[in-house]
């Protein structure tokens, strides 16, 4: 069996992928060792920048209708309410940037969105295919699988998660530390005698005491329960050692935990793989760069790894650019990981409060191979930025920009004629572009920016456009 990308892993990295590749006419196919999509709610924390992601690819009105704002934190003590906690400085939605908060949506409901997208879009998924090594040579990947048999590929993306085999298979090493020793409970339970308006936090006791802290699930009827434990302890995953610690941190009795749906431990560690690609092979997601949960950054991190690379797969076997293009990948995104990485620990240790950051709407790319800001003086939007929503000529710019295409805007300047794949809108000068062109990429960012078309037509024989 041949396919044009094999996308190991059907996480929320692997299936974003799929979908991006499978409307570019990409011929992909997503494997996943598991005999089903994951089943717990892991990552539930979806960031305003991935909010825009999902809307360019058709899933934000699912994920909204799946999910609700996150509850305010309310913690007890010996049985009582004694204080609120916000978990955000708050932010208003602005017309540049309509989704302002995070939205909490389970990972395997977020997963099952994504599937059911692939699907629509004629994308496949099989499961039960572990890879566990691969070949590769000048025009293509073979990847082998535990059941016998294997897949060949022009390219292949390993979205496996931490333990990627595939990176391992490759050789790659992962740079990294420990954030905190201490162990934590995870599980998704269905629990009685609390109310879903809060997020019920249970500060530790005594000394050697871990927190506990029970989270409705918005658009479920289930609470994450999250438990530390100290350094060496060994966590019971079974509706027994869930009630045992729930009973012993809180006012509530051991059966008011009904029944635990999924369960897990970990233990909070940031590493970052010491390379993103090994010929062609591309690390993306977790087996790229793990992060603590806290700041709910992993995911959309993730996310936009599929989101940076899908565009670049799509344009090198489908508009025939220069594979040298696949080299931004790296270029971009592991300095981003990077980053995120270090504010994840930051909020983690709690150095840094959720907030600006951790909503990734500042991320970007000036410093990219990709990137020419042309302008004789560029106001605060550069190219390299993330390209802000807003009307112009009476175009709502996310709109303009939905769909795998490129897009120049002309802001209070003449437009030049363009070939057929950009899109072209055209106003007068406004608050969040000022004035010039832009032209902005199928990720949203903006690539080329100039007073005038001088240039341009480099940059987009560049592109393949």
């Amino acid at each position: 069996m041949s396919t044009d990308v094999l996308i190991v892993g059907a996480g929320p990295t692997g299936l974003a992928l799929g979908i991006d590749l499978a409307r570019r006419g990409v011929d992909a196919l997503v494997v996943e060792r598991a005999g089903e999509l994951f089943p717990g709610s892991r990552g539930k924390g979806i960031q305003p920048r991935t909010m825009e992601v999902f809307d360019d690819l058709g899933v934000l009105d699912a994920i909204h209708a799946a999910g609700g704002g996150y509850p305010v934190g309310m913690i007890w003590q010996d049985g009582q309410r004694v204080g609120e906690h916000r978990m955000f400085d708050p932010v208003e939605a602005t017309e540049d940037s309509p989704y302002d908060e995070p939205w909490m949506v389970p990972q395997w409901r977020t997963q099952r969105i994504l599937f059911d997208r692939l699907e629509e879009l004629g994308g496949k998924v099989a499961f039960g295919l572990e890879a566990v090594g691969l070949d590769q040579d000048e025009d293509g990947v073979t990847v082998r699988f535990a059941t016998g048999g294997s897949v060949r590929a022009r390219y292949v993306v390993a979205a496996d998660g931490g333990r990627s085999a595939v990176r391992r298979a490759l050789g790659i090493g992962m740079t990294g530390e420990t954030v905190d020793p201490n162990p934590t409970l995870v599980a998704d339970a269905r629990i009685t005698g609390l109310d879903r308006d809060n997020w019920h936090i249970f500060p530790p006791r005594g000394e050697g005491d871990g927190f506990l802290a029970i989270c409705p699930l918005a658009g479920t009827e289930d609470f994450q329960v999250t438990a530390q434990f100290p350094e060496g302890s060994s966590v019971d995953l079974s509706l027994e050692g869930v009630r045992k610690v729930v009973a012993a941190r809180s006012h509530l009795a051991p059966e008011d935990v009904t029944e635990v749906r999924w369960a897990s431990d970990f233990r909070p560690r940031a590493a970052l793989a010491d390379r993103f690609r090994d010929g062609r092979v591309f690390l993306a997601g977790d087996a790229a760069h793990i992060h603590s949960p806290a700041g709910g950054q992993g995911l959309n991190t993730s996310v936009q790894d599929a989101y940076n690379l899908g565009w670049k797969l799509g344009a090198v076997l489908r508009d025939g650019v220069d594979e040298a293009l696949l080299e931004t990948y790296e270029e971009e995104r592991r300095p981003v990981a990077a980053d995120m990485l270090g504010l994840s620990t930051s909020v983690h240790r709690g150095e840094v409060r959720r907030g600006e950051a951790t909503r990734q709407l500042g991320l970007g790319y000036r410093e990219s191979s990709l990137t020419a800001e042309t302008r004789q003086a560029p106001a605060a939007l550069r190219a390299g930025d993330r390209a802000p929503d807003g009307t112009l000529g009476g175009v709502r710019l996310f709109d303009a920009f939905r769909g795998p295409h490129w897009t120049l805007l002309a802001v209070g300047v003449e437009a030049p004629e363009l070939p057929g794949p950009v899109g072209v809108v055209r106003g007068p000068a406004q608050e969040s572009y000022g004035k010039g062109l832009f032209l902005v990429r199928p990720d949203g960012y903006v690539g080329w920016a100039g007073d005038t078309a001088d240039g341009l037509p480099r940059y987009l024989a560049r592109a393949g456009l």
